[in-house]
């Protein structure tokens, strides 16, 4: 199953098109972390993370990953070894936190865009999450949670995201 990312307002995924928001500055093929640009390309997505205390763990064949308090997402260029992976917050590593006050981590599956062998200020955590508003992202793509937990029940860890 693919999904596509057909322009900045919609995301298709077999039958269903889903109303979505993007980076704040659009998309690029040479995306640079803090551009607030979505990335254009091909990739695999990763497991689903999830927020158990707000959610219950959806009907999807993604590996399901519980978010903990103390999980983050390097986003720090100069730290190598753990950018644009996840990672045990610690104040020495900078990161975004899975963990928010607010929903739009309640689901959110990561995109594999800089992961395998991550480039320094290429860009990271690029994520499908939740949105309840449709504003422009940093970089993301961004649902509402009824399309996502439709998109989970048609997607699998075979399945890819096309960014045009």
């Amino acid at each position: 199953m693919i999904i596509y990312l057909k322009n900045k307002h919609t995301l298709e995924v077999d039958d269903f098109k889903f109303k979505c928001s993007i980076g704040k500055n659009g998309k690029s093929k040479k995306k640079k972390e803090g551009d607030k640009k979505t990335p254009i390309g091909y990739y695999t997505i990763e497991n689903l993370y999830y927020r158990s205390d707000r959610v219950k763990k959806p009907i999807t064949n993604l590996k399901c990953i519980k978010i903990k308090k103390n999980m983050g997402w390097c986003d720090d260029p100069h730290n190598l070894k753990n950018y644009n992976k996840l990672i045990t917050i610690n104040k020495k590593i900078k990161c975004e936190n899975l963990y928010r006050k607010d929903h739009n981590y309640d689901l959110l599956i990561p995109i594999k865009f800089n992961f395998i062998k991550p480039i320094k200020f290429k860009g990271s955590c690029i994520f499908i999450h939740l949105t309840n508003n449709y504003k422009p992202t940093i970089g993301c793509i961004a649902i509402k949670k009824k399309d996502f937990l439709i998109m989970l029940k048609l997607i699998d860890k075979k399945s890819k995201i096309q960014i045009n």
